[in-house]
């Protein structure tokens, strides 16, 4: 049974900075794919950005420039650094992971970051 467990998310300030971290465990196997989406209540959930196990990053739209993905296959470990952090970026990020393929079939229970204006 994967498990992914999220960390680093938290409160901050217009213009800030935080980095998140997903751990994957319980899969003999590297993850094909890591990576990252968001939601917002009553919304639907939007790509942040995934990386495979060779480094091919698939980025979402409105984040290029500000968002930073990146892996540890060692540590089966995600990272998600972003910088310049809006309002508008506040939600529920969930990492997710494909153990065979490149689409994300597990997911994390979610970490909330919160930016205040």
């Amino acid at each position: 049974q994967v498990q992914l467990v999220e960390s680093g998310g938290g409160l901050v300030q217009a213009g800030g900075s935080l980095t998140l971290s997903c751990a994957a465990s319980g899969s003999s196997f590297t993850p094909y794919v890591m990576g990252w989406y968001r939601q917002v209540p009553g919304k639907q959930r939007d790509l942040v950005g995934t990386i495979s196990r060779d480094g091919t990053i698939t980025a979402g739209d409105s984040e290029k420039g500000r968002f930073t993905i990146a892996r540890d296959n060692a540590r089966n470990t995600v990272y998600l650094r972003m910088n310049n952090l809006k309002p508008e970026d506040t939600a529920a990020y969930l990492c997710c992971a494909g153990i065979f393929t490149t689409t994300c079939t597990h997911w994390g229970q979610g970490t909330q970051v919160t930016v205040s204006s």
